[in-house]
């Protein structure tokens, strides 16, 4: 044990999604990828009834009850936490007294998932010290309940999926109805990937994520009338040019950029495999304008950040990730061409803006790590 007498540093990744955005909750694929941005917990049994909870950034210490973990939804900074803990122990399994320090080093706001990497981190940290075996996509779901039905974003599976399920060096070709996953290796020749933050900050619930997915609901309901499907990305691009007329305004927009972006996915995956990063490029590009007039997810920074990065010549593709309404865009840069790229990525985008963006250094990791301390 160390001197902090904390016994294991458990932790789970941040996550960036290639491609394949707001498609999860249709049921689409999408691809995503575990990053080196990871939230860390610190944790110990102490033999009580309580889980005292403590974090590196906030002067906060919180205390919860095993055995009534159902009362602490507006508990501030806890509420993920006690979610994630609920949810585990409904599910059947062992939850015990114990002290947890949280270290959360995925920027919170950024579109970098620290939601999902708290409570996968958390429910993970208590396998461990209740000697559970870690069932990756059994963690995941646990973890996406917490957030949709304790915490109130109603998200799709992809967020939790990759903080528990990721594997290094390669993103995540998952299925989002069947949680069938390839692995698909990130092999990016002279390119690397560079994630800036536009830093307005977000947030789902205050967002209107909930509107967007209201929205495709609204559209697979009216495309049931013409189609035997089960959830919109059953819908092909061919079968949206001869029955999308069946949707109005709004609606229209938001179901063809979900069928349409699910036909970019499997592109994306085929490129990957070929190592054409310029075709996968390109299709970064084609997502983002769809996210921008189709879907209205990204604003004013995330359209600005964008402009700035596929101006620099260096650059082959960029795109908004993550939810939108704030957050990060990701780019693929030629290697020898990144630190000049992030200056004028950075120059740009504050002239546009008036503040700076943030610059992250991130590689694609294991999901879920586990050390004893």
């Amino acid at each position: 044990m160390n001197k902090d007498g904390y016994e294991y540093e458990v932790a789970a990744s941040g996550r960036v999604n290639l491609i394949g955005e707001h498609v999860d909750y249709c049921g689409g694929k999408v691809l995503p990828a575990a990053l080196s941005l990871k939230n860390y917990v610190r944790i110990r049994a102490n033999g009580s009834d309580k889980i005292s909870l403590r974090w590196s950034d906030i002067p906060l210490a919180v205390t919860l009850d095993v055995n009534d973990l159902d009362k602490y939804r507006s508990v501030k900074y806890a509420n993920y936490i006690a979610g994630s803990l609920y949810e585990w122990k409904r599910a059947g399994h062992d939850v015990v007294g114990a002290d947890m320090y949280f270290d959360c080093k995925v920027p919170f706001g950024s579109g970098l998932s620290s939601s999902a990497a708290i409570e996968v981190s958390t429910i993970a940290a208590m396998c461990v010290v209740t000697d559970t075996p870690l069932d990756k996509p059994e963690i995941a779901l646990a973890a996406q309940r917490a957030e949709r039905e304790y915490a109130g974003v109603n998200c799709g599976i992809m967020d939790q999926y990759a903080s528990a399920c990721g594997v290094a060096g390669h993103a995540m070709l998952l299925d989002c109805a069947t949680l069938t996953c390839e692995q698909v290796p990130v092999d990016l020749g002279e390119y690397s990937l560079v994630i800036a933050n536009c830093n307005k900050p977000h947030n789902l619930v205050e967002s209107k994520y909930n509107e967007r997915r209201a929205e495709t609901e609204e559209a697979l309901r009216t495309l049931q009338t013409a189609l035997k499907i089960n959830c919109l990305a059953e819908v092909s691009v061919q079968d949206f040019a001869r029955y999308g007329s069946l949707l109005k305004g709004k609606v229209y927009d938001r179901a063809k950029h979900v069928v349409e972006e699910c036909a970019r996915v499997e592109e994306a995956a085929a490129a990957m495999k070929k190592g054409d990063v310029r075709v996968l490029g390109r299709l970064l590009e084609r997502s983002h304008a769809s996210l921008r007039d189709l879907y209205e997810v990204t604003g004013r920074e995330l359209d600005a950040l964008w402009e700035a990065a596929l101006a620099s010549p260096d650059c082959v593709g960029s795109r908004m990730t993550g939810a939108g309404f704030g957050g990060c865009t990701i780019s693929l840069v030629r290697a020898a061409g990144k630190e000049a790229f992030i200056r004028a990525l950075t120059e740009r985008y504050a002239a546009k803006i008036g503040y700076l963006p943030s610059v992250y250094e991130a590689e694609i990791e294991d999901g879920i790590t586990v050390k004893k301390i």
